[in-house]
């Protein structure tokens, strides 16, 4: 399992340390960049054009996810980061065996988690990072390991390890997540992955997976210029987000396959580390915690709505798709949170209660309703629908009795068609199809010209010349 995030400081350019951050199967990589100090409050100035972007304005004016828990399963959180203080619950840690004892970096989840919730810090909460859902709840549960942990080389040789995520994804589900944000992912299936996604989901749980960062890559890529799929982004159910340039266009890394359902801005985005820190993010991780935190919106909304229509409200906000097509590229297209909203809100099932008649001025007429009046029905009519039904089945009895009689009289002959009038010499019985292998001529039928094949034969091959069908087939002479 890998992180799918390639990150740098928050300050500018810096030289990439690629750290080759392998998880589990090491299938994928990201890349890091040393840290620099950076002012909060231009972390805010570089997350607003993003904001902009995504229609979080607009959003805000209509909910901020205020009673919804995201699960972040991912390498851990640092619940005092100043832009989480007070929102993030510290669930288990599903390696806790590989760490020891050791206190982990927490870098991954901590940046995942400040782009789902983050409320920022300082007078207003208007430095630092703000969240998609700023009002929203982060359930940290740690199932994977990255570079900078102690424990990491004993993380990727462990056996029990290998179902970290999927028993922080059944945990997640089981202690009130409504949405499930997975920035992680392997190229390889896991059946006990796939098994808690479908239980996560079958409990109501919307989960989120990034597509992974190998778009790149040309030795990964097959003839199509498809990246491989990752998981657990491609398992059924399972929102899977692409990241997207600041044009709207596929971010070069990111995958490229039928896995894609959407997409996100994924580029130049600032996230929050432990201690403070700040870094400048690309990733398709990135983009799917972003979509997360919409759909954590959507939840604070509409706190009942199945995961597949929060996927349908996502999926209907998206712009700058390929004209309302699918495109593997980046699914059916940018997400936006506004629309998003008010997409759930046109899907969203109507409210149960008491049926209510409309006001007199919108109904048919202008005094109110009154009780549907009961007309009994005569004695007579029952009498004649028994006399009916008699009748018909006399007829049905009497019809029976005339074929019978019938058929005694005039058997049907054993063999051939019914002799004609007596006299006449019987109809001679229709001469099959002919279908010519070839040239006739004297000598009778003739294969194809020298050089030439005749038809194909089973599976595409050809016929060798001057023979007529499939070996047993029919065969027909000429007509006389």
């Amino acid at each position: 399992m890998a992180v799918l995030t390639r990150t740098s400081s928050a300050g500018g350019a810096a030289a990439r340390a690629r750290t080759g951050a392998v998880l589990l199967a090491g299938a994928l990589a990201g890349s890091w960049l040393v840290p620099v100090p950076a002012h909060a409050d231009l972390v805010r100035d570089r997350q607003r054009p993003i904001l902009k972007l995504l229609g979080m304005e607009a959003a805000w004016k209509v909910t901020k996810g205020a009673g919804v828990n995201v699960a972040v399963v991912d390498s851990g959180v640092d619940p005092n980061q100043a832009d989480l203080r007070g929102k993030v619950v510290t669930g288990p840690n599903m390696i806790a065996s590989t760490d020891r004892g050791a206190r982990p970096a927490r870098l991954h989840g901590t940046g995942m988690a400040s782009l789902i919730a983050g409320h920022g810090h300082g007078a207003g909460g208007r430095s630092g990072i703000v969240g998609v859902a700023p009002q929203a709840r982060i359930l940290a549960v740690r199932a994977i390991s990255e570079p900078e942990d102690a424990g990491y080389i004993r993380y990727q040789r462990s056996e029990a390890a290998k179902s970290s995520v999927a028993r922080g994804i059944r945990w997640a589900a089981d202690h009130g997540a409504d949405v499930i944000n997975l920035s992680l992912g392997r190229e390889e299936e896991a059946p006990d992955e796939r098994e808690a996604v479908g239980y996560a989901i079958g409990k109501g749980v919307v989960v989120v997976s990034a597509v992974g960062n190998d778009g790149d890559k040309d030795r990964l890529l097959d003839g199509d210029g498809f990246a491989p799929y990752s998981y657990p982004a491609s398992y059924p159910g399972v929102i899977a987000v692409a990241a997207t340039m600041p044009d709207h266009t596929r971010a070069p890394f990111s995958n490229r396959n039928y896995s894609v359902v959407l997409s996100a801005p994924g580029v130049g985005l600032p996230v929050a580390g432990p201690g403070g820190r700040y870094f400048i993010s690309d990733g398709t991780s990135d983009a799917s915690a972003v979509v997360s935190g919409i759909a954590a919106l959507i939840r604070a909304k509409h706190p009942d709505m199945a995961p597949a229509l929060v996927s349908q409200a996502l999926v209907q906000s998206a712009r700058s798709g390929p004209k309302g097509d699918y495109d593997p590229e980046i699914g059916f297209g940018v997400v936006h949170a506004a629309r998003a909203l008010s997409a759930a809100d046109s899907i969203a099932p109507a409210r149960s209660g008491p049926a209510k008649g409309k006001p007199a001025g919108q109904r048919f007429g202008a005094d109110d309703p009154g009780p549907v009046k009961v007309i009994d029905r005569p004695a007579w009519v029952t009498w004649m629908v028994v006399a009916i039904l008699v009748l018909g089945l006399g007829g049905t009895a009497g019809a029976g009795a005339i074929f019978l009689t019938l058929r005694r009289r005039y058997p049907k002959p054993a063999d051939g068609p019914p002799p004609g009038p007596p006299g006449e010499p019987p109809h001679p019985p229709p001469r099959p199809p002919y279908v010519a292998p070839g040239r006739t001529g004297p000598q009778g039928p003739q294969g194809p010209p020298q050089g030439q094949q005749g038809p194909p034969g089973p599976q595409g091959r050809p016929t060798p010349p001057g023979r007529q069908g499939a070996p047993g087939g029919p065969s027909f002479a000429p007509p006389s």
